[in-house]
């Protein structure tokens, strides 16, 4: 299918005759935010049309969501967020959108997995020595994350589970005052992904020991991946486009085409690695068995998290 306008065969209308909105569930200037500018700026040109970010920040991403799912499924008001909205956050808050029906998956335009970071007064210099001495002592050394039932908190939980280690939880109101209070050994443990780990890249108060990626980040690659050490799930944060349901499929094919093309050239993959992503491009169908593995692998921890947002 050819670039530019498109004809759906449903309305039999040309497609964007005017502007498309994209719903970014936070603050401009996030992680998330910058996505969805970076994105929006590929779909513009290529669809010769404007694409208007619109933040509509609230409840942790849940009110953008809501909004975007209520929208009128045309192809003209669309979603930018992380799939964990769909797959995280129905554990840890109660959401007024259906997860599972309200949304079409269209592509995820890149992710981002999530680097156990320790402070460097903590005795150990690998992962797995790290492993050995919190056994020795369960309980006695704390985690800090974003906040209870964040992604951070969830990630961190996984790791802990997997590996058989029991830490205490100090949660924070996002992830900088996180990093200054294991920067300070304050808290000895997080789990954040590489773009927020970037700015505390050169402290040497800070030692980064796994990552929770298949396999080696571009960003940090002398860090092993935590499935080399100790048995543990595969963990991202996925940002990506979703329609509302009934979005014509034509409409959320073509987006996904160009999407996918925009991730292959070298221009817009640049972008994305300059600011700490790792590029995905993926169709529909590709996103959609994205956002079940990503669904089943937060139950593992949905009792513990389930316990702590209580």
């Amino acid at each position: 299918m050819a670039s530019g306008v498109l004809v759906t065969s449903a309305a039999h209308a040309a497609w964007p005759e005017r502007p498309v909105t994209l719903i970014v569930p936070y603050a401009p200037g996030g992680i998330t935010d910058v996505m969805a500018r970076l994105t929006a700026e590929v779909l513009r040109e290529k669809f010769h049309q404007t694409f208007i970010v619109q933040n509509e920040a609230g409840a942790g991403g849940i009110i953008g969501a809501a909004n975007a799912a209520r929208a009128k499924p045309d192809g003209y008001t669309l979603f930018f967020g992380p799939i964990a909205l769909l797959t995280l956050s129905p554990l840890t808050s109660k959401v007024n959108y259906d997860p599972e029906k309200d949304f079409v998956p269209v592509s995820i335009v890149a992710s981002t997995s999530f680097v156990v970071t320790i402070n460097d007064s903590f005795p150990a210099k690998t992962l797995s020595e790290f492993i050995a001495e919190v056994k020795k002592k369960p309980g006695a050394y704390s985690y800090a994350s974003a906040g209870v039932g964040s992604t951070t908190h969830a990630a961190s939980l996984l790791f802990l589970k997997s590996a058989g280690l029991d830490m205490v939880h100090v949660p924070y109101r996002g992830v900088a005052p996180a990093f200054t209070d294991l920067i300070a050994g304050n808290v000895q443990m997080t789990s954040a992904s590489p773009v927020e780990l970037k700015p505390h890249l050169n402290n040497p108060k800070i030692r980064p020991l796994g990552i929770s990626s298949k396999e080696r980040s571009q960003h940090l690659p002398d860090v092993p991946v935590i499935a080399e050490t100790v048995a543990s799930p595969y963990v991202a944060t996925h940002n990506g486009i979703l329609a509302p349901r009934q979005t014509p499929q034509d409409i959320v094919d073509m987006i996904s085409q160009e999407v996918v093309a925009a991730v292959k050239t070298k221009e817009f993959s640049d972008k994305l690695l300059q600011v700490g992503f790792e590029p995905f491009g993926s169709t529909p169908a590709e996103m959609a068995a994205t956002i079940a593995a990503d669904r089943e692998g937060w139950l593992a921890v949905k009792t513990e998290v389930a316990a702590a947002t209580q």
